[in-house]
C-alpha cells in the first residue's frame, strides 16, 4: 500500500499546477495520452522483457494483489502516474516562466 500512497501523493502534489495555475494538463486529456503511449509501450515492453528473463520480479507480499499478466498494478501506474506528474511540473514552469512552443 505503501507504493500506492506515495503515487497519490504525486497526483495531489501537482493537483494544483492543474487547478491553480491552469496548465489544463488533464483537460487536454488526448494530448496527454499521445504524450504517454510512447513512454508506456518502451518501459512497460522493457520491464516484462526483464520480469521474463529473470532479471527484474516483484515481491508479491509487498504488493495489493492485482496484476496484469506479470506486471503488478503499481508498476502500471507508475508509469501513468510519474510522467503524467512530469507533464504538469514542465507546463507550469513554461506558464510561470512564459516559455511559448
Amino acid at each position: 500500500m505503501t507504493y500506492l500512497l506515495v503515487l497519490g501523493a504525486c497526483v495531489l502534489g501537482t493537483l494544483p499546477l492543474e487547478l491553480v495555475l491552469g496548465v489544463r494538463v488533464y483537460r487536454q486529456w488526448r494530448r496527454l495520452l499521445l504524450t504517454l503511449l510512447p513512454v508506456l509501450v518502451v518501459f512497460l515492453t522493457w520491464d516484462l522483457l526483464a520480469i521474463r528473463a529473470g532479471h527484474w520480479g516483484y515481491d508479491r507480499g509487498q504488493l495489493v494483489g492485482v496484476s496484469f499478466g506479470d506486471l503488478p498494478l503499481e508498476e502500471l501506474l507508475f508509469f501513468l502516474v510519474i510522467p503524467t506528474c512530469s507533464v504538469l511540473a514542465l507546463e507550469a514552469v513554461r506558464r510561470v516562466r512564459g516559455w511559448r512552443l
